[in-house]
């Protein structure tokens, strides 16, 4: 009788919403072509329908479907279901927050549900680590299984990375294309490295861990950025050596200047160039700072200038003096006669004028210091027996106070007191005689021959290390 009486009920609301429908349709034909045009909103699904009286026993027939749903999945053990005129209850707790969701979808999908009231929390405690027992076993079945795709992803890895080990090994052709040594050994280093990368990310995408080598690039990238600027110094100098060993701006044994530090050059290498001063020390220069440096080469010209000063009385002929002192020079065997030896006259000083000298040799066959040694003397000694003075500095002293002045009578009386002293001392107020002749220099004091002990001593060390790594090659152009 009750179900006669629901049928009818929904057959007089069917009737009822039939005009609804039909206004409906004719809306939709009368409306303007504009309204039609507009893009279709894909419908919200209807929600089923209520019934209006609940069938008996209805609520346990929802309860124990849903019961019978749960227990077949091992993360709803316990939760708890209770129905009550169409409404679930679910209470308990889940493993996962992701499984709150799922059971709640689950019940509402059940015929003859109202709604749900979902009270299902996430068990966070550590008395009942039954669930985490169970992940930490389920995680162990799972890694078990994927055992030997792992040991598949590790052979291909290792393969990959034994392919750019056996290029990298191709020292032979790396040191044809490279211009020398260091480089051919970046390029192998490089070699090495993105095989090795290539075949990691090539494994990691073998076992579905795409989210773990972003991870890993991610971190590294952040761990590179740290260690770029703790090691900004060390990858300068790096950077540095490669540019050296590609301008190779001198060579082994070159006498050079750099940063103050003069000596020969003993090798260059990845991180600093090593130098032995002209007193036979060793000196390391990091190459950042030879890169930077000002660079004196004393050897790329054989030919090197020497020059020195004198001073000449003021009174005698400069002139005169300048040309025997460019002449005396020219004389001498060691001095090129081109470029031209010359003599200049720089400045008035105080008590002379000083005359600069200036004479060209060749570095190959004479000594630098034992050639200007040599020079020296014999301009002086040749100006002095020409008759010119070279006169050291006069001073003069006062003793009185700075402000009081010297009166002209009393400069001259003690003038006067001055010759007299001197009559009484050397019998004549006139300067001595002339001191007696210096022993002319012998034909040994002209040996110029350059000694170079220094690049003895340094060809001597190279040769006692030849595999050390040095990046000058002499068969590369030098900058």
């Amino acid at each position: 009788m009750i179900s006669l009486f629901l049928r009818a009920a929904m057959l007089l609301l069917l009737a009822l919403s039939l005009p609804s429908t039909v206004n409906a349709a004719a809306t939709a034909i009368l409306a303007p072509a504009e309204e039609q045009a507009a893009p279709e909103e894909q419908p919200a699904a209807p929600a089923l329908p209520i019934e209006a009286q609940q069938d008996a026993g209805e609520d346990e027939r929802i309860e124990n479907r849903i019961g019978q749903i749960f227990r077949q999945i091992p993360s709803f053990e316990n939760v708890g279901v209770s129905v009550s005129e169409g409404v679930v209850q679910l209470s308990g707790t889940v493993p996962k927050e992701e499984d709150i969701e799922r059971a709640e979808a689950l019940a509402a999908q059940v015929r003859g549900v109202a709604t749900v009231e979902n009270s299902i929390e996430r068990d966070v405690s550590l008395g009942s680590g039954i669930s985490f027992v169970q992940q930490l076993n389920d995680a162990f079945r799972d890694f078990v299984k994927l055992l030997p795709l792992i040991a598949l992803a590790i052979g291909v890895a290792a393969a990959i990375g034994f392919v750019g080990y056996l290029l990298a090994g191709l020292s032979s052709l790396w040191n044809r294309i490279a211009p020398n040594a260091f480089l051919a050994e970046l390029i192998a280093s490089a070699i090495r490295f993105a095989f090795v990368i290539g075949g990691i990310v090539v494994a990691l995408d073998m076992i579905g861990a795409g989210a773990l080598l972003g991870a890993i690039l991610g971190g590294a990238g952040i761990i590179g950025i740290a260690l770029g600027f703790a090691l900004r110094e060390t990858v300068e100098n790096y950077i540095a050596s490669l540019m050296l060993s590609l301008r190779q701006p001198f060579r082994a044994n070159d006498h050079v200047l750099i940063e103050g530090f003069e000596g020969r050059i003993i090798r260059l290498t990845s991180r600093a160039t090593i130098l032995m001063t002209l007193d036979g020390n060793h000196v390391r220069i990091p190459n950042g700072q030879v890169f930077k440096a000002v660079i004196t080469n004393f050897t790329r010209n054989p030919a090197r200038r020497i020059e020195f000063d004198l001073g000449v009385d003021a009174d005698d002929d400069i002139t005169a003096a300048r040309r025997l002192a460019r002449d005396t020079i020219a004389d001498l065997p060691y001095v090129l006669d081109d470029p031209p030896p010359e003599a200049r006259i720089v400045e008035v000083g105080d008590s002379n004028v000083v005359i600069r000298v200036l004479g060209w040799i060749d570095q190959r066959e004479t000594d630098l210091f034992k050639a200007k040694s040599r020079m020296i003397p014999a301009v002086k000694t040749v100006l002095e027996d020409a008759g010119f003075g070279l006169p050291e500095p006069i001073y003069r002293l006062r003793f009185d106070p700075r402000s009081a002045k010297l009166p002209l009578e009393t400069f001259e009386a003690v003038s006067g007191r001055d010759k007299a002293a001197g009559k009484e001392i050397g019998g004549t107020e006139e300067a001595p005689a002339s001191r007696p002749r210096q022993p002319r220099p012998s034909e040994e004091d002209h040996d110029v021959r350059p000694e170079n002990e220094v690049a003895r001593m340094v060809d001597e060390e190279r040769a006692a290390a030849p595999n050390e790594k040095d990046l000058l090659d002499s068969g590369r152009p030098i900058e």
